[in-house]
């Protein structure tokens, strides 16, 4: 059974940093592409960052330069570091595993950008 957990949400100022990792069973991560997504209330879910096959990354325009996308094989985790949060940043953030003929999400973590 695969699972993907959604870990390091929470409420932060603007202008802090998080780090979210999503925690991987039942597959191997290095082989998946493997995407945050993020979903703000009223609004759809849109693709934040991912990571593809040689570790290419792509990021959605307004996180470039803020936000990374790492993983790491030995822990079999993938990790979204965050920085110089937005308010506009606050979000449920989703971890997503897929391949040609497989897809997965996680469950969501809060993400609260407010002072």
């Amino acid at each position: 059974q695969v699972q993907l957990v959604e870990s390091g949400g929470g409420s932060v100022q603007p202008g802090g940093s998080l780090r979210l990792s999503c925690a991987a069973s039942g597959i191997i991560v290095s082989i998946y592409n493997m995407g945050w997504y993020r979903q703000a209330p009223g609004k759809q879910r849109e693709l934040v960052a991912l990571i593809m096959n040689g570790d290419n990354t792509n990021y959605l325009d307004s996180v470039k330069g803020r936000f990374t996308i790492s993983r790491d094989g030995a822990k079999n985790t993938v990790y979204l570091q965050m920085n110089s949060l937005k308010p506009e940043d606050t979000a449920v953030y989703y971890c997503r595993a897929y391949s040609i003929s497989r897809n997965y999400w996680g469950k969501g973590t809060l993400v609260t950008v407010s002072s």
